[in-house]
This record gives C-alpha cells, sequence and structure tokens, in this order.
C-alpha cells in the first residue's frame, strides 16, 4: 500500500526537453490537463499528494521518477544520467528529507535514472541504459542489498529505461512486452503479455487498489480488468512525445 506520491508540474519549458520519439512538439495546454488528470487519478486511489512547483530551468523535472529510487524504509537519490537533468536532485533531496532520515546518494562516476528501477516486492531490478551505468547499478545493487533486498542488474537491448517494458502489479504478476517477455531474469513471475503495437500501455503503475494505463488499449484494458484489477485510463500523448510514461510522473511510497 502506498500512502505518499510526490509529483511535479510541467513548466512551459518542457515542450523544449529530450526525448527520442519523433512525435512531435508538446501541446503545453493540453500536457497541463492531462497531468491534472494524473493527479486527480492518484487522488482516487487513496493517496497523499505532494504537489511540486514548475521548475522553468529543468524542462524533463515533471519526470520526478528519475530522481530517486523509494521504499518505506528509506531513500535513495539518484544522478541522472543526462547531464541537463542532474541539477533536479537538490530540489528532491530537501524534499525527501521531510518524509525519510534514512537517504542513500548514487555518486559519480555512477549514473542512475529511477525509471530504469523496478521493485517486485524485496527484489530491485536494475536495468543499464543510456542513462543508467554499471556503476550506477552497482551502487544500487549493494545498497539495497545492504537493506536486506535482492538486487539483480538487467542489461537493456532495447528499451530505453527498464520500466519501459515492464511493470510489477503484485500478486507474483508482472506486465512485460518486448525483451522482457522470455527474459530469464523474470522467468519465475506470472505475465500479462503486451503486444509490440501495445507496447506503450506496458508501463503502467500500480497504486493501491487501482492499476493506472494509458487511454486507447483495449487489449491491456481487458487482460487486466480479467485478471481481476480495475483500472482507471488516463490520456499520455503530450508525455509520450518527451519519450514519458505513466511511471515516470510521480515518485510512490
Amino acid at each position: 500500500m502506498f500512502k505518499n506520491v510526490i509529483v511535479k508540474t510541467p513548466g512551459e519549458s518542457y515542450v523544449n526537453g529530450l526525448t527520442t520519439s519523433d512525435l512531435g512538439k508538446p501541446d503545453y495546454e493540453k500536457l497541463l490537463e492531462q497531468h491534472k488528470a494524473y493527479v486527480e487519478a492518484l487522488k482516487k486511489c487513496g493517496v497523499e499528494v505532494t504537489h511540486l512547483p514548475a521548475s522553468e530551468d529543468f524542462p524533463d523535472s515533471t519526470f520526478v521518477e528519475d530522481t530517486a529510487v523509494l521504499t518505506s524504509e528509506f531513500a535513495v537519490v539518484s544522478n541522472p544520467g543526462a547531464d541537463s537533468r542532474n541539477g533536479e536532485i537538490t530540489e528532491m533531496e530537501s524534499v525527501l528529507k521531510d518524509f525519510y532520515e534514512k537517504i542513500y546518494y548514487i555518486k559519480a562516476p555512477g549514473t542512475l535514472d529511477g525509471g530504469d528501477v523496478l521493485q517486485a516486492d524485496n527484489h530491485f531490478y536494475i536495468g543499464i541504459s543510456d542513462r543508467t551505468n554499471e556503476e550506477g547499478a552497482r551502487q544500487l545493487k549493494e545498497i539495497v542489498e545492504s537493506e536486506g533486498y535482492k538486487g539483480t542488474i538487467v542489461p537493456l537491448e532495447k528499451f530505453f529505461h527498464l520500466k519501459t517494458g515492464i511493470a510489477y502489479l503484485g500478486n507474483n504478476l508482472i506486465v512485460a512486452a518486448g525483451e522482457f517477455l522470455d527474459h530469464p531474469d523474470f522467468e519465475q513471475y506470472d505475465k500479462l503479455t503486451v503486444s509490440a503495437e501495445d507496447e506503450y500501455s506496458a508501463n503502467c503503475i500500480r497504486v493501491n487498489d487501482y492499476v493506472i494505463i494509458p487511454k486507447g488499449y483495449e487489449e491491456t484494458k481487458r487482460k487486466m480488468n480479467e485478471a481481476g484489477y480495475k483500472t482507471i485510463e488516463l490520456e499520455m500523448s503530450e508525455f509520450q512525445k518527451q519519450d514519458g510514461g505513466l511511471s515516470c510522473l510521480s515518485l510512490r511510497f
């Protein structure tokens, strides 16, 4: 059960942020509407929302997930792999101090984006990507193992972030797409599979009694409902344009 989430309003500079998507320039007004709906969905899930104001100096900072890895007992402040995002951790560290006494840090030359970290019960999977390097992954593995968790490092082949193609819904069930459909590190889990054309919907989030999914992926929604999960669908077009998904927009703990 999550009690708290942290979100951050996207600034006007968001439209000039990092992207590899080639989906066009985001519509800022539509973006704000979609972010507002996201926050309302989180509130429906029964969490307290800490809502940070926009930072024009950091165009990608609405994607707060990349700045930290959070558990119920401790926090890890990350070291984002994109130079333009590195300053985002200063604000997040001060926010996390209101919630945590025990805070760890990923230190250079290690880099780590929170989007490359999946927690499945007591097991952390840490992706090596263009944004998370081996040293950053090794540091996080060492941290979580010192706290009694398991850590597994997963080099990525195609996905931008680990959680681009995988999510954990609890009850030993993962949502998997692409390279994770038959990945040996996840063979012990039951799988809800996502087709190549619906790949974007693999990035979903379980928040207490609901699974929040992007709108427009009927097959994924049907499979989740059949598995017994209540779903909330959200329009995500303006976030998808900047490589963002549902998990990217919040820190949940």
